[in-house]
């Protein structure tokens, strides 16, 4: 084959990438600083957020589906968290019970998870298509979200200590080894979704169900489990954004995720996700070019 045209089809698999150098460049010439380790994290940190939320999309895409809630669902996980830290559970007799950080992580998740699961089983179940059943999740979870405080933020998430629930802010901006949690938490989803999409029955699953959904199901591909699944898996990375957004500023807002979607779709199609189903080149590659777009947008 001509080298010219290898030479060519190469630099444009690394498009995006090429496209992050210049972005450096041009920063690090007109600023500084730019290219300092505590710049760089705090970048990087921010696209956490945009990149837990892609990682969820890209799977959602892979099977031929869309998931448009997941910035409405990053808002109301954010609101359910501030209710649990502020509020508490009411119980019977009028006692109150105030949960601990890791539970309310972890109640939120499972929330998360929940609302993915009902996206999920519309979408199979009743057959409704991806697009109108996210859709319409979108403005029940926001309006949900501005119901639950009568539109009003919970401020001041810092808890108290006689009832055990502080240290919410660690989650958002605390730090192992020098780098930030959410950076933690958004690598240790990648090596979930290469694991998944590489190593895994399942994630062969979800290609074959993306590429071509009938000749799956005929093959005995567990088409409605796999959909189910990745609604869910997508649910989770955005009840996690929420938490991660409301730790960071310590309010959660009813707006919070508002287009956050269109940036999660936006990093998956141009990391090489096509919204057909598919992928453009390897699992590897694509979750990686995802993350680096992702980079180029929280710019």
């Amino acid at each position: 084959m001509n080298q010219k045209y290898l030479l060519y089809m190469y630099l444009l698999k690394a498009r995006t990438f090429i496209a992050l150098l210049i972005v450096i460049g041009f920063f690090s010439v007109m600023v500084p600083n730019f290219l300092t380790t505590s710049n760089l994290l705090i970048m990087t940190q921010h696209v956490a957020i945009t990149g837990l939320l892609a990682i969820g999309m890209t799977l959602v895409i892979l099977t031929g589906g869309i998931d448009l809630s997941v910035g409405a669902v990053a808002g109301i996980c954010g609101m359910v968290a501030g209710a649990l830290l502020t509020n508490g559970v009411p119980l019977w007799g009028g006692n109150t019970l105030f949960l601990n950080v890791p539970e309310v992580i972890l109640v939120v998740a499972i929330f998360g998870v929940l609302v993915g699961l009902v996206n999920g089983a519309v979408i199979t179940r009743l057959g409704v298509a991806p697009f109108i059943c996210t859709l319409g999740m979108m403005y029940v979870a926001r309006g949900a979200a501005l119901l639950f405080n009568d539109g009003s933020t919970y401020a001041n998430l810092v808890g108290e200590p006689a009832l055990g629930n502080t240290g919410f802010a660690t989650l958002g901006s605390g730090t192992v080894l020098g780098v930030y949690l959410p950076i933690w938490l958004m690598l240790g989803f990648l090596l979930l979704g290469l694991y998944l999409t590489r190593k895994t029955p399942l994630g062969r699953y979800i290609y074959a169900t993306g590429g071509n959904e009938s000749a799956a199901r005929l093959a005995g591909v567990p088409i409605i489990k796999v959909k189910v699944f990745v609604y869910a898996f997508s649910g989770l990375c955005a009840g996690l954004v929420g938490l991660v957004v409301a730790s960071q500023l310590q309010t959660a807002h009813p707006m919070t995720g508002n287009m956050f979607e269109m940036d999660a779709i936006g990093a998956t199609v141009l990391g090489g996700t096509a919204l057909a189903g598919d992928v453009d080149g390897s699992p590897v590659r694509s979750l990686v070019r995802l993350l680096s777009f992702s980079w180029q947008m929280a710019w």
